[in-house]
């Protein structure tokens, strides 16, 4: 599996495109997505689908175009669906721009299969209540959004954030998998399961 990042839209959100062959999918797009269409299209890829970590507007804004161009389904936790009726989902918090209207479908936890792998849905709520992670075991990554970030963790005091859910989320979910899963988060830099194990402040109790 191959994985680039393209840092877009106001607050730098993390778009990572995913490819395998000739497939790709699209973890949240969080601004012009015009440089992930370009190098889709210099690649020749089809886009499978475009992943949604959750739906806070920084990581949308750029959903529906990119969605509509290659013709791929939108996809997210059916737990946060209200969040586009306030300014957290739609966009206007802090001075943000508004999200331009896209279409999207509820994924539920468990197992699917994306760009001919397994892929395993995890609900990690926390930063919102529903928050998705997208483990692919067989590349060894998981994609997390604003759950778990370097060396840190997705901010709580948003609509339905939950701070004591957000800590749960990441020691039973993302911490029981392999230390050398590769962790993509939605901002910063990637790190790995075992790393953020041994280092994370907020998780002190499972250093070695």
């Amino acid at each position: 599996m191959d994985i680039r990042t393209f840092p877009l839209g106001p607050l730098e959100t993390n778009c990572h495109v995913a490819v395998v062959g000739t497939a790709a999918v699209a973890v949240d797009v969080g601004g012009d997505p015009a440089q992930v269409a370009q190098f889709l299209k210099e690649k020749g890829l089809a886009l499978e689908a475009v992943l949604l970590t959750h739906l806070h507007c920084d990581h949308l804004y750029g959903v529906g175009t990119l969605a509509r161009e290659f013709g791929a389904k939108a996809y997210g936790g059916a737990g946060d669906a209200f969040l586009l009726d306030t300014e957290v989902g739609a966009g206007g918090l802090m001075g943000l721009p508004l999200v331009p209207p896209f279409d999207w479908e509820p994924i539920a936890p468990g197992e699917t299969t994306l760009l001919g792998q397994p892929c395993r849905v995890l609900a990690t709520p926390g930063h919102s209540p529903g928050s998705l992670s997208y483990h692919f075991p067989e590349a060894g990554v998981v994609f997390v959004g604003d759950l778990l970030f370097y060396r840190s963790i997705g901010r709580t005091d948003f609509a339905g954030g939950d701070y004591d859910a957000l800590i749960r989320s990441v020691a039973t979910e993302i911490f029981a998998l392999p230390p050398a899963t590769l962790v993509y988060a939605g901002h910063g830099p990637a790190t790995t399961v075992g790393d953020e194990k041994r280092h994370n402040p907020f998780f002190s109790e499972f250093a070695r």
